[in-house]
Protein backbone atom coordinates (compact mmCIF):
# COMPACT_ATOMS: atom_id res chain seq x y z
CA UNK A 1 0.00 0.00 0.00
CA UNK A 2 1.36 3.33 -0.96
CA UNK A 3 -0.73 6.41 0.69
CA UNK A 4 -0.10 10.05 0.04
CA UNK A 5 -0.61 12.63 2.37
CA UNK A 6 -1.87 16.05 0.63
CA UNK A 7 -1.25 18.39 3.50
CA UNK A 8 -1.28 18.02 7.34
CA UNK A 9 -4.02 18.55 10.27
CA UNK A 10 -4.10 21.08 12.46
CA UNK A 11 -4.21 19.87 15.70
CA UNK A 12 -4.91 21.87 19.14
CA UNK A 13 -2.09 21.90 21.36
CA UNK A 14 -1.94 22.18 25.32
CA UNK A 15 0.14 24.54 27.29
CA UNK A 16 -0.31 28.07 28.25
CA UNK A 17 0.74 29.54 25.12
CA UNK A 18 -0.31 28.79 21.40
CA UNK A 19 1.35 26.32 19.91
CA UNK A 20 1.17 24.77 16.12
CA UNK A 21 0.90 20.96 15.49
CA UNK A 22 0.71 19.93 11.88
CA UNK A 23 -0.32 15.89 11.82
CA UNK A 24 0.70 13.98 8.82
CA UNK A 25 0.39 10.47 9.94
CA UNK A 26 -1.58 9.85 13.47
CA UNK A 27 -5.51 9.02 14.18
CA UNK A 28 -6.60 12.75 12.92
CA UNK A 29 -4.86 13.34 9.55
CA UNK A 30 -4.36 9.26 8.39
CA UNK A 31 -6.82 7.43 10.93
CA UNK A 32 -3.88 5.60 11.82
CA UNK A 33 -3.56 3.86 15.41
CA UNK A 34 0.16 2.50 14.97
CA UNK A 35 1.78 6.00 14.64
CA UNK A 36 2.00 9.72 14.39
CA UNK A 37 3.98 11.80 12.82
CA UNK A 38 4.09 15.55 13.42
CA UNK A 39 5.82 19.34 13.09
CA UNK A 40 6.01 21.46 16.59
CA UNK A 41 6.18 24.96 16.71
CA UNK A 42 6.26 25.92 19.98
CA UNK A 43 6.93 29.80 20.84
CA UNK A 44 9.31 31.16 23.33
CA UNK A 45 7.87 30.68 27.01
CA UNK A 46 5.24 27.82 25.96
CA UNK A 47 5.13 25.02 28.57
CA UNK A 48 2.94 21.81 28.19
CA UNK A 49 1.60 20.38 31.43
CA UNK A 50 2.83 16.95 32.79
CA UNK A 51 2.07 13.72 31.14
CA UNK A 52 2.74 9.82 31.35
CA UNK A 53 1.67 8.89 28.26
CA UNK A 54 1.24 5.57 26.85
CA UNK A 55 3.19 5.51 24.13
CA UNK A 56 7.23 6.21 23.10
CA UNK A 57 8.25 9.38 21.79
CA UNK A 58 10.49 9.73 19.67
CA UNK A 59 11.45 13.82 18.97
CA UNK A 60 14.20 15.44 16.82
CA UNK A 61 14.82 18.90 17.14
CA UNK A 62 14.67 20.97 14.04
CA UNK A 63 15.40 24.46 15.09
CA UNK A 64 15.39 26.28 18.98
CA UNK A 65 15.82 24.18 22.09
CA UNK A 66 13.62 21.98 23.51
CA UNK A 67 13.56 21.44 27.31
CA UNK A 68 12.47 18.50 28.70
CA UNK A 69 11.66 17.72 32.17
CA UNK A 70 11.52 14.02 33.98
CA UNK A 71 11.95 11.90 37.11
CA UNK A 72 15.50 11.03 34.94
CA UNK A 73 16.62 14.56 35.28
CA UNK A 74 16.30 17.97 33.59
CA UNK A 75 17.55 17.79 29.39
CA UNK A 76 18.02 20.70 26.53
CA UNK A 77 17.60 19.09 23.47
CA UNK A 78 19.18 21.23 20.91
CA UNK A 79 18.77 21.58 16.52
CA UNK A 80 20.30 18.45 15.42
CA UNK A 81 19.38 16.38 18.41
CA UNK A 82 16.88 13.65 19.55
CA UNK A 83 15.42 12.51 22.70
CA UNK A 84 13.43 9.29 23.19
CA UNK A 85 10.74 9.63 26.29
CA UNK A 86 9.31 5.56 26.92
CA UNK A 87 5.59 5.22 27.57
CA UNK A 88 5.18 5.11 30.79
CA UNK A 89 7.52 8.10 31.85
CA UNK A 90 6.36 11.11 33.37
CA UNK A 91 7.58 14.39 31.13
CA UNK A 92 7.09 17.41 30.60
CA UNK A 93 8.00 19.83 27.73
CA UNK A 94 8.65 23.06 27.32
CA UNK A 95 10.35 25.76 25.20
CA UNK A 96 11.45 28.52 27.18
CA UNK A 97 14.46 29.88 24.77
CA UNK A 98 14.15 33.42 22.72
CA UNK A 99 13.19 31.45 19.22
CA UNK A 100 11.19 28.51 20.75
CA UNK A 101 11.44 25.56 18.98
CA UNK A 102 10.39 23.90 15.67
CA UNK A 103 10.81 20.02 16.52
CA UNK A 104 9.19 16.47 15.00
CA UNK A 105 7.75 14.06 16.87
CA UNK A 106 6.69 10.39 16.37
CA UNK A 107 4.40 8.45 18.68
CA UNK A 108 4.40 4.58 18.59
CA UNK A 109 1.41 3.94 18.75
CA UNK A 110 -0.42 6.93 17.82
CA UNK A 111 -0.87 9.88 20.27
CA UNK A 112 -4.40 9.95 21.86
CA UNK A 113 -5.68 12.49 24.43
CA UNK A 114 -7.20 9.40 26.06
CA UNK A 115 -3.47 7.95 26.27
CA UNK A 116 -1.51 10.79 27.50
CA UNK A 117 -2.82 11.24 30.81
CA UNK A 118 -1.60 14.89 31.10
CA UNK A 119 -1.38 16.42 34.77
CA UNK A 120 -4.26 17.99 35.92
Amino acid sequence: MIKKIEKPAIIAAAGDKKKLIQEYFGLVNSQDEKVSIAVMRSPSGWVEPGQMPEFDEYTVVLKGVLHVISHHGMFDIRAGEAILVSKGEWVRYSTPGPEGAEYVAVCLPAFSTATVHRDE
